[in-house]
């Protein structure tokens, strides 16, 4: 009676990890058709059709979340014990993590950029759960009673925090390579683009006999909105009212921009980002992934703390210099440095998105290379 139980929780669960692969995975391929084919646009606008389909979009999410969380529950009523004594079951708990982040931050920014984390999100979840299910060998999947050495409470405060902290600085990290990505492309629209002085003579070709349209050594203020905030989700009130709010910038260089004549641009400054070519989109990313990033450090931070606590409890060490304790003391550095030079530098745009691109490689490196590769007390030995 006992086996045959079990076998239906296992069958259950099965069922349960195909189906999350399945809506993760038209999830996924929603938000990236959503993405790539809709205008910006955000809460404000009377557009009925762009608010149901994040709608619906953060309904699959929200789908997705519940399967995991169904899955975890199943393999913790299998297995005995919180499901994070292996490498498989941290890998569906991180995927949660990353399901549940976006449905925490869905609602705080526009609709443009919320499709854009779904856009990261989803795939990401999408390749934890084909990792684990398709790639880990089938011992690895199958749940096992704990070794001594995790028989202890800590095992659910110190790993369930870990897996959050690595969730929150992965998503942040892909934010500001996407940042950095878009950045490049909108630069460069910019410079072949808007490379015009105060003494350019630039025409633009008129239509039918409204020939007074706009005068032959300025660019209006119409045009200007045009080519600045092309694929941008703008705030109330329109292209005006946010380029107006940046060239009212205390920090934006002064004479960079005009809206009641000539217009040139500015050269790029050392600590000044814009006038570079970004965008309102580019700063709201910029802005999430500061956010998402602001989160995930805390929590690496206490679940390195209780980590040093469990090791001396189990191993009679608060620190032996595991490979897996160095790497996340250099993930640490790495997001320190990051929150650092934003809080006390007034870093922004590019030089924090890159140092958090590199936090990208070493925080991945820390969850999964670590624990495959290497040897030490938090190896699997998978290769």
């Amino acid at each position: 009676m006992l086996l045959n139980s079990l076998q239906n929780l296992e069958d259950f669960e099965n069922s349960l990890r195909n189906a999350t692969f399945l809506t993760l995975f038209f999830t996924t391929i929603f938000y990236w058709i959503y993405t790539a084919f809709s205008t910006p646009t955000n809460y404000k606008t009377n557009n009925n059709l762009s608010v149901s389909n994040i709608i619906f979009a953060r309904s699959c999410m929200a789908i997705s979340n519940l399967l995991l969380v169904l899955l975890l529950v199943v393999r913790w009523d299998i297995s005995g014990h919180f499901p994070l004594s292996n490498l498989y079951e941290s890998l569906m708990f991180l995927a949660w993590c990353c399901t549940f982040l976006y449905l925490i931050y869905s609602t705080s920014f526009t609709i443009s950029v919320e499709k854009i984390l779904g856009s990261i999100t989803a795939p990401s979840a999408l390749l934890m759960n084909a990792f684990a299910s398709f790639n880990l060998p089938k011992e690895m999947q199958q749940s096992a009673p704990l070794v001594p050495a995790l028989q202890s409470n800590w095992l659910m405060m110190h790993v369930t925090v870990m897996i959050i902290s690595y969730a929150t600085l992965i998503i942040g990290s892909l934010l500001s390579i996407l940042f950095l990505i878009l950045n490049k492309l909108n630069s460069s629209k910019l410079n072949s683009g808007l490379k015009l002085t105060k003494n350019s003579s630039a025409t633009l070709p008129p239509s039918g006999e409204e020939t007074n349209f706009y005068d032959k050594q300025k660019i209006n203020t119409n045009t200007f909105n045009q080519l600045a905030t092309e694929n941008m989700a703008l705030p109330a009130g329109g292209p005006t009212s946010a380029i107006q709010s940046i060239a009212n910038d205390s920090s934006f260089p002064q004479g960079g921009v005009s809206l009641e004549g000539d217009f040139k641009l500015a050269p790029p400054q050392t600590q000044d980002f814009r006038g570079s070519g970004l965008t309102l989109l580019n700063l709201n990313l910029d802005s999430l992934s500061y956010r998402i990033i602001g989160l995930g450090f805390p929590f690496l931070t206490i679940g390195i703390l209780s980590g040093a606590v469990w090791a001396n409890e189990a191993w009679g060490s608060y620190w032996s210099w595991d490979p897996k304790e160095t790497w996340a003391l250099l993930t640490w550095l790495v997001f320190a440095i990051y929150l650092h030079t934003r809080l006390t530098k007034g870093w922004q745009g590019e030089k924090p998105a890159v140092i958090a691109s590199l936090g990208f490689m070493v925080v991945w490196f820390c969850y999964l290379g670590v624990n495959l590769i290497g040897e030490g007390l938090h190896s699997y030995g998978f290769f």
